[in-house]
């Protein structure tokens, strides 16, 4: 399961940053130093309404003394977004989690191209802090559909890494959008792609990574929504909680978590799409249908952890450590 370590904190400041994008910069109340983070990590943030969503961090890793994070008020918003902007000011106190990343830079890579689409920029702008600051190599490309909805677009103009960016319009000249095909005909050895955005943005880049030849070990990955998998072949199976011996059935049409919760067994969650690993849960026994977008798939193909917001199992039984 996750990291349950909480931390209060306060926003000091509040930015426009683009058409529907705020950025919110968080601060230990008494002035202290928060906790250590790497480019790619993301908080838990539990907002007044009580939901609790994921904001990747966008600010320089090196930093101690703020978090940063940039939120995109989604049209079709389940409350999260919508809570960040008409709810969360200047001086409002939260609770947040301590960073967790499971979208990391490799540490290995001799050239990394980072790809953001839209509100995707946050982590991969990170990536960019941390290695300009260590004089690594680099390309980043962010595209957008137009100029207004560009955060950090001035920032990053301004910045002693402006040369190593594109930025791409989609309401812009054909020149200058982004041509996938050509940026990633050639798989380079030592060559890493990182990617975050919108689903469509991020399928069509892994897509043509793939079939340009580039191995899964290369192609790293931050998904922020995704559709959740269902199938009409989908077969009732059983999950048993490992400390209780308990044993619940999970119907088609019902996800592990909604079956455990009927039966009195509550497992925390907040996407409920599969994306952001707060249910990570460990499978002792059983072999896990995956459905996540969180999980890479080597860490699927070992089956020792499942998503259970939106998994299910490919055996009649799994065992859980619950």
């Amino acid at each position: 399961m996750s990291d349950t370590t909480t931390l209060d904190v306060l926003v000091k400041a509040r930015r426009n940053e683009a058409l529907d994008i705020c950025s919110f910069e968080l601060v230990d109340g008494a002035g202290a130093a928060l906790p250590a983070f790497t480019a790619g990590s993301h908080l838990d943030v539990h907002l007044p309404n009580g939901l609790t969503r994921q904001y990747s961090l966008c600010n320089d890793p090196a930093e101690n003394h703020r978090y940063l994070i940039a939120v995109l008020r989604e049209p079709a918003s389940r409350g999260g977004s919508q809570a960040m902007h008409d709810a969360v000011q200047v001086g409002t106190r939260l609770r947040i989690s301590a960073p967790k990343n499971h979208f990391e830079l490799a540490g290995a890579a001799e050239h990394s191209l980072l790809l953001a689409g839209g509100i995707g920029v946050t982590p991969i702008l990170a990536m960019a802090r941390r290695l300009a600051r260590t004089g690594a190599s680099f390309e980043m490309h962010y595209c957008v559909r137009s100029r207004e909805r560009a955060a950090f677009a001035d920032e990053i103009a301004a910045s002693a890494f402006t040369q190593n960016v594109s930025l791409h319009l989609d309401d812009g000249a054909p020149e200058q959008k982004l041509d996938l095909e050509r940026l990633l005909a050639a798989s380079v050895a030592g060559r890493h792609l990182y990617v975050c955005g919108p689903k469509g943005f991020m399928d069509a880049v892994l897509g043509t990574a793939r079939r340009c030849g580039w191995p899964e070990e290369r192609l790293h990955w931050e998904f922020f929504a995704a559709d959740v998998l269902k199938s009409d072949t989908d077969a009732v199976f059983s999950v048993k909680v490992a400390s209780s011996g308990q044993v619940v059935e999970v119907r088609p049409g019902q996800t592990i978590v909604e079956a455990l919760a009927a039966a009195g067994v509550g497992v925390e969650t907040s996407c409920e799409q599969g994306v952001c690993g707060t249910c990570l849960t460990r499978v002792l026994e059983g072999v896990p249908d995956h459905r996540d977008s969180y999980l890479m798939p080597g860490e699927q193909s070992r089956n020792d952890q499942m998503l259970v917001c939106c998994s299910r199992s490919r055996s009649p039984l799994l065992v859980l450590d619950l």
